[in-house]
């Protein structure tokens, strides 16, 4: 009877999660559990399901035309591009905030929030602007009309807008500004440039010995006190009659308490050693992409590729050394914005990005590597159109999800 009911179960959760996608309600978060790569139900006890799933689908046709707050925007745009996957140096998040609540109606997406940007926001009363750079990135002593950056964020508090910011965790997800860059040459075989790597709650771990399994207890004891217990993880092996080895895992906050609890044991002071644990990879996430091309195409052909993706006229393109147009890429290493940094010694035929500085080209081209390059922002405007669609279909009906028609790239060839 319990096999039974736990497949009624999940059968009954995932048609009430399926009516409510397809009513686009970001409600069904409470009944999901999410991943950066994915979102799957999660089964419910027997009270939980028939109370979820008849009052979800009683409350679904409310749920499809009704705005959402501030908040629960957030919450979809986390769980599309968790914000842990940004560089440590970025200013990602929320980064002007009204004092009065509102409803979220109209959102705007623009890869530069300028004077012109924000002039369309509030024409088109728009109450959230997700801007890809952030239009605040230093640190800010006042706030005045003088500074242009400054100014656009006094507007946004005086007009009631929001203003939301992702930078490099779009560049990092998988699927995300990177991926999408490296696809206008084709498909290949991709690996990422500069690894992400996951969140650790557990930085380091000890080792000591013991000589009893009282003496055991009480330094454990003892440890759990410093990290009020909750972050203390350990095991324990018998080495012999004599002693026992003990290994210990905590949280930076809890390595020096637990060194000094250590250090007042005997035994274990005189055997403990201490190694600092590495976060783990996230297989697909992080800076740039180098594709191996499936079809291996000419210089001239990448151009042309890339001036069709990125939607311009007009590209910078600097040959590799020994290298012509009609040269064959086979392999192809790419970094949206500016992307020297991380494209520096990879071995490629060609590199794709917005800017390098003069010297950054003469290296590569010395090297044999050819040089697409689009200016800054054309290397990653085209992926709000990509996010606009991925965001729409989240939202209920009556949040509208627009791109700027004002933001462009502020160099153009005359």
């Amino acid at each position: 009877m319990l096999t039974g009911w736990r497949n009624i179960s999940w059968t009954l959760s995932l048609l009430a999660s399926r009516r409510l996608s397809i009513c686009k309600s970001s409600t069904f978060s409470t009944a999901l559990i999410s991943s950066p790569s994915s979102i799957v139900p999660r089964p419910l006890s027997p009270t939980q399901t028939f109370s979820f799933f008849t009052s979800r689908l009683a409350s679904s046709s409310t749920h499809c035309s009704a705005p959402l707050e501030l908040q629960e925007v957030l919450q979809v745009l986390e769980q599309l591009a968790p914000l842990s996957l940004a560089e440590s140096w970025d200013n990602v998040g929320l980064l002007v905030e009204p004092s009065k609540s509102r409803q979220i109606k109209t959102i705007m997406l623009t890869n530069d929030l300028t004077d012109a940007v924000m002039e369309e926001a509030e024409t088109l009363s728009c109450d959230l602007i997700i801007s890809y750079h952030p239009p605040l990135f230093r640190p800010i002593k006042r706030l005045v009309q003088k500074d242009w950056k400054q100014r656009l964020a006094i507007r946004a508090v005086e007009a009631g807008i929001a203003v939301f910011s992702p930078h490099t965790s779009w560049d990092s997800m998988k699927g995300g500004v990177n991926d999408w860059l490296v696809g206008g040459l084709g498909s290949g075989q991709v690996s990422v440039l500069s690894q992400a790597l996951g969140s650790a709650s557990h930085s380091h771990k000890l080792e000591f010995m013991v000589r009893s399994s009282e003496e055991l207890n009480a330094v454990l004891e003892e440890l759990k006190a410093c990290d009020g217990g909750a972050g203390l993880q350990s095991s324990s092996s018998r080495q012999d009659s004599s002693s026992i080895h003990v290994s210990i895992t905590c949280s930076d906050s809890a390595l020096t308490p637990s060194v000094q609890t250590l250090l007042r044991h005997n035994t274990p002071s005189q055997s403990l050693s201490i190694l600092k644990l590495e976060k783990p990879p996230l297989p697909g996430y992080g800076q740039g992409r180098l594709s191996v091309l499936d079809h291996p195409v000419t210089v001239s052909t990448a151009v042309q590729k890339m001036k069709s993706h990125l939607g311009l006229v007009n590209l910078r393109l600097a040959l590799g050394a020994g290298r012509t147009l009609e040269s064959s890429v086979c392999t192809a290493a790419v970094c949206a914005g500016s992307g020297a940094s991380v494209l520096s010694g990879v071995k490629a035929d060609l590199f794709i990005t917005g800017e390098m500085s003069h010297h950054e080209v003469l290296d590569a081209v010395a090297k044999g590597t050819s040089v697409i390059l689009s200016d800054h922002s054309n290397s990653e405007r085209g992926f709000l159109a990509v996010f606009k669609e991925r965001l729409a279909v989240r939202l209920p009906d009556a949040v509208k999800v627009v791109l700027s028609k004002a933001d462009r790239d502020p160099l153009e060839v005359v």
